[in-house]
């Protein structure tokens, strides 16, 4: 029973920490893409990849990012959209770093 109720607890305590920074963590400046940049669990870090990749990718167009990432994420999760970017060999380089395209492009919108 013991046992029990340390899994209990543990899961509690995880899924709190994971909702925790919904709840308290920093507030934005609305954008046309929070509902997008709401799918990433570290934003502040996603902002300072997309500077990094910005600097590469200078002719980026927001908007059109955004229509095809909405149209990947319409029925999937990002997780789902990350792995089929890998399985289908769609990845960006930045900053030495070779990551799934919707991720760059999502730190891209992030870093807009």
């Amino acid at each position: 029973m013991v046992v029990g109720g340390g899994v209990a607890a543990t899961l509690f305590a995880a899924a709190f920490g994971l909702t925790m920074p919904h709840l308290f963590g920093r507030r934005y400046a609305p954008t046309p893409y929070d509902d997008l940049l709401a799918t990433l669990v570290d934003r502040e870090k996603a902002e300072r990849l997309g500077a990094v990749a910005h600097a590469a990718e200078p002719t980026f167009r927001p908007k059109a990012a955004a229509r095809e990432l909405r149209q990947r994420l319409e029925r999937r999760t990002l997780a789902e959209v990350i792995d089929a970017d890998i399985k289908e060999q769609r990845v960006a380089e930045i900053g030495g770093w070779v990551v799934p395209e919707s991720l760059a492009q999502l730190c891209l919108l992030a870093a807009a």
